[in-house]
């Protein structure tokens, strides 16, 4: 949430870098602002305990401090383990979802559909939206909206050809889901949507698993945030990250590592015709080994069990994602580097340890442990996306513009797929994006004049819907 929106609405543009348009922001801005009243509303329908949290924003930009995190800190009569068994994430966030989840289940005119994946808009005669098609176990079926669609299905976390589309680096493996495979993108597309900041994802860099069955990438340990220029930087950082011609090439530990750990990795080497960190090389020692676990699976897919990371990291040693040597020899020779570039670059980290100098890469004192104690460990790591940024380019009430900037009409969009991070993630922000462009969205289609009945074609032939009888409310508007 924002406590003052007028700061709120100047870090926004700094962090945006005129990414997204004013008016935006000044919407996403005063939205924030009021976001506080909202939560609250929610919660005391649940009986939920709403806490502040003083977490100003990332980057010392000006407004910074005027950014707070609300978190639903308990909720009566909820367990996640048994209300949703699926989840895998246990932290406050799913008691967020619960809250949400909760008004829904309150209101019996909104139906919820799973497992029914939506294959192309609808449109009229005038290519105004109009629904959607879905399957059916008689063939597609037509669901059509009273008001308009609002398509909430996320980015293309898992969409690889999407990715080569748009993306240079690669591979980029998911970090949580394979589900978000760009539907939105294509269906949008398909009626002469805009896209924007396509490039932008929120993401880090982590290990492959040995087992190529396993999809996911493995991020390394959420160590803590830090704000330039504010504190001296986070917590000490076992490893190093070196390129293929073993140096240092990037700052490891990044103010918000999670959200772009991953773009020192973008570099191509034209002259040897190749990514030189892609991947690189995570390097610790033997003292670094037996302080934490390197990494750390964030999955919630609910058919595919996250891989647990050892908490002394040697059960990764034994499957191969990591590589244990003995010396500095054989060190290099393992990672296939030369053995004067490793030895000089780990005698300069070493005496940056020692000295407290500053890092060429911008990397805090406090965080830098030296590597000299063997047996030395390294694994290979990739950029990992947590989501995608990229965004439907919209309007201020969520209404998707074309390439030329008009509205298609009966067509919004919600959350993920119309994110108005252009630059900088701020921490938490998707989350309050999605109560936000939801409810604009929402209004949106329940308030267009252009109202219809709710029907469902079944083989060709139209059918009254489920409860299609049941008197127009605006919680029904959207498909």
């Amino acid at each position: 949430m924002a406590l003052d929106e007028a700061k709120a609405l100047t870090y926004l543009e700094a962090t945006n870098a005129g990414s997204i348009p004013s008016e935006q922001l000044q919407a996403m801005a005063r939205a924030m602002a009021a976001l506080p009243e909202f939560i609250h509303a929610l919660a005391r329908a649940s009986g939920a305990t709403v806490k502040a949290l003083d977490r100003p924003a990332n980057y010392p930009f000006a407004g910074c401090e005027a950014f707070q995190f609300l978190e639903i800190s308990h909720v009566p009569d909820f367990d996640p383990r048994r209300d949703y068994p699926h989840a895998r994430s246990l932290g406050a966030g799913i008691n967020a979802f619960k809250l949400i989840d909760d008004q829904v289940r309150s209101r019996p005119t909104i139906e919820v559909r799973l497992s029914t994946p939506v294959l192309k808009l609808l449109t009229d005669a005038d290519r105004r939206v109009i629904g959607v098609e879905v399957p059916g176990a008689e063939g597609p079926r037509r669901i059509l909206a009273r008001g308009g669609v609002v398509l909430a299905c996320g980015g293309f976390e898992a969409g690889t050809e999407m990715q080569k589309r748009y993306w240079q680096m690669r591979p980029v493996l998911p970090a949580s889901t394979l589900g978000n495979t760009g539907d939105g993108f294509r269906m949008a597309q398909a009626l002469g949507a805009e896209l924007s900041h396509m490039w932008h994802f929120h993401g880090t860099y982590g290990f492959r698993h040995v087992d190529d069955s396993y999809p996911f990438g493995i991020r390394t340990k959420k160590l803590p945030d830090w704000t330039p220029e504010k504190d001296q930087g986070g917590v000490p950082m076992t490893w190093i990250l070196l390129d293929r011609g073993g140096q240092r090439f990037m700052n490891e530990y990044e103010p918000y590592l999670h959200d772009t750990g991953h773009r020192g990795m973008d570099r191509y080497d034209a002259t040897r015709q190749r990514f030189s960190a892609l991947p690189a090389i995570l390097l610790f020692d033997e003292v670094g080994r037996q302080r934490y676990p390197v990494a750390r699976s964030y999955t919630n897919d609910p058919h595919i069990a996250p891989y647990d990371w050892s908490e002394d990291n040697l059960r990764e040693v034994e499957l191969g994602i990591l590589q244990r040597a003995d010396s500095l020899e054989a060190l290099a020779q393992q990672m296939q580097v030369p053995p004067a570039e490793l030895n000089e670059t780990l005698a300069r980290w070493n005496a940056a340890c020692a000295s407290g100098a500053p890092d060429p890469f911008g990397r805090p004192a406090n965080t830098r442990l030296p590597i000299s104690t063997p047996p030395y460990y390294f694994g290979h790591v990739w950029p990992v996306v947590s989501n995608t940024q990229g965004a439907l380019v919209h309007d201020t009430g969520q209404r998707v513009l074309d390439t030329f900037g008009q509205p298609i009409d009966g067509l919004y969009v919600a959350g993920e797929l119309g994110s108005i991070w252009g630059f900088l993630y701020l921490s938490g922000g998707n989350l309050a994006e999605c109560l936000i462009s939801g409810r604009l969205a929402g209004q949106g289609a329940a308030l267009s004049t252009d109202v219809r009945g709710n029907r469902e074609e079944r083989n060709g032939t139209m059918a009254d819907a489920d409860r299609a009888d049941r008197p127009v409310r605006n919680d029904r508007a959207a498909a």
